[in-house]
């Protein structure tokens, strides 16, 4: 059994956090196709890391407009198939995560099922950046959840405070 029960646990103060968020550079939709959404995607991932739902929901409802209003005509034809079978499960997820205020546990849940939607959408499509795969070895009763993050430092979303730097980087998606 892999715990992470490490004395480095310390509260992110909501300026701090304000300020990741502001340093999450958006990069143009030519550059990759994917990259808006996984800015947003790293929106959600940062707002549940400090532990709040109110602003994971409003972020959440930004990605499903996000996915509604992407430009598929940027796609190559062969890659509109793939992408519309990810989108719609990613909108699917952030739709619950912005449902769910309220109930940051099940934002949580759906936000496990939104990473792994965005990991295969992260591999399938050029990314334009390079970006962190990390995983919680505790999450889920030990099954353990991924996330993708934009750094290296291990800011756990599953867990917010109670073990923030709970987790490691498993791969790095350039």
């Amino acid at each position: 059994m892999v715990a992470c029960n490490n004395n480095n646990n310390k509260s992110v103060g909501s300026e701090k956090m304000d300020e990741r968020l502001s340093n999450v550079h958006t990069v143009s939709p030519f550059t990759s196709p994917v990259n808006g959404h996984l800015q947003i995607y790293l929106k959600i991932k940062n707002v549940l890391v400090t532990d709040n739902d109110m602003k994971a929901a409003n972020v959440g409802y930004e990605l499903v407009k996000a996915l509604d209003n992407f430009d598929k005509d940027i796609l190559r034809k062969e890659e509109k198939m793939p992408f519309d079978s990810l989108a719609e499960e990613a909108k699917k997820h952030s739709q619950n995560i912005a449902m769910n205020l309220g109930n940051i546990k099940d934002q949580r849940e759906y936000f496990d099922a939104l990473s792994r939607d965005m990991y295969d959408m992260m591999k399938r499509f050029t990314v334009g950046e390079r970006v962190y795969v990390n995983c919680c070895p505790m999450y889920n009763n030990n099954k353990g959840a991924l996330w993708l993050s934009e750094t290296m430092e291990i800011k756990n979303p599953y867990s917010g405070n109670v073990t923030l730097t709970c987790g490691k980087v498993t791969e790095t998606i350039q």
